[in-house]
């Protein structure tokens, strides 16, 4: 199993909305690397949800229940998308600024590439954000 971070503005598409809809389509990624790393994840990974803009912070994990596949928003371009399950809330936001302290988590590509909005984590970091956000089934 592998990681991964996703990131949305909450005035977007929040970690609420997402529970709410119980399923997503994660939709409107343009950039090569972030649609690389869409097409790197495999069913089951799991997907750390980051509100960006406002709250910069980890607010739950989702899992990816379908591959990628044509991202039927693109109007031009082979851009993709994978489908999200929501899987839990964090109790206890993980928050930007705790990330860049830690000194686990402070390597995330989150940090070192901020504008990217897909991006892996790995096991250790994974492990970090669900102790720090006392992860709690949705």
């Amino acid at each position: 199993m592998q990681y991964w971070l996703v990131k949305s503005e909450p005035e977007d598409y929040s970690w609420q909305q997402f529970v709410q809809d119980g399923r997503a389509a994660w939709t409107g990624v343009r950039n090569y690397q972030a649609r690389n790393n869409l097409r790197a994840m495999k069913g089951n990974d799991r997907v750390f949800f980051y509100h960006s803009v406002t709250g910069r912070e980890v607010v739950g994990e989702a899992r990816v229940v379908k591959e990628f596949y044509p991202d039927p928003t693109a109007r031009e371009g082979e851009w993709s998308c994978v489908d999200l399950v929501p899987v839990q809330g964090f109790a206890q936001p993980v928050r930007l600024d705790q990330i860049k302290t830690d000194r686990i988590l402070r390597a995330m590509p989150l940090v070192k590439q901020s504008r990217l909005s897909v991006s892996p984590v790995g096991a250790a970091q994974a492990r970090r954000l669900l102790a720090l956000g006392r992860a709690k089934p949705v």
